[in-house]
């Protein structure tokens, strides 16, 4: 189960030419739709039970982040590579200060929010961030069982 530990940092594989499975554009108003699409896409790639709950909602929470603190819109693509399945969620926000932790300390429980990246990051497999001026792009990539 991906749940069990944290992604590593390991570069997630890009999408070769022609290989999304999904590539939409989004706002503040598609996230539950977003949300639909990828639970399908997944699970037609042959993710299941609780790998496709913690995929889904890892995704679901970048998606979030990108409407909230990354300018309101964003991109998201989802491929299948020799790894495992992966998503890109990219936002053309201001993009994370220096000092941003990037999912890797668990936040403090005291404070509403800030879960987003550290649950993305824990029910991953892998996990990539880029982030500078012109925005945030983050990759995540969640093995796939070979039942």
């Amino acid at each position: 189960m991906a749940s069990t530990g944290s992604a590593s940092t390991q570069p997630v594989p890009a999408p070769l030419p022609g290989e999304s499975l999904l590539d939409q554009q989004f706002a503040d108003t598609d996230v539950t739709s977003v949300r639909h699409l990828i639970v399908n896409a997944a699970r037609e790639a042959g993710l299941v039970g609780q790998p496709l709950d913690d995929f889904v909602l890892a995704v679901n929470e970048l998606v979030t982040n990108a409407v909230r603190h990354g300018g309101g819109a964003g991109r998201l693509r989802l491929w299948r590579a020799a790894e495992g399945l992966c998503c890109e969620v990219a936002d053309t926000g201001a993009g994370l200060s220096r000092d941003h932790p990037v999912g890797r300390s668990r936040p403090r429980t005291d404070v509403a929010g800030g879960w987003g990246m550290w649950l993305a990051r824990r029910l991953s497999t892998a996990m990539s961030v880029t982030t500078g001026a012109a925005g945030t792009t983050v990759r995540i990539m969640i093995q796939l069982s070979e039942a």
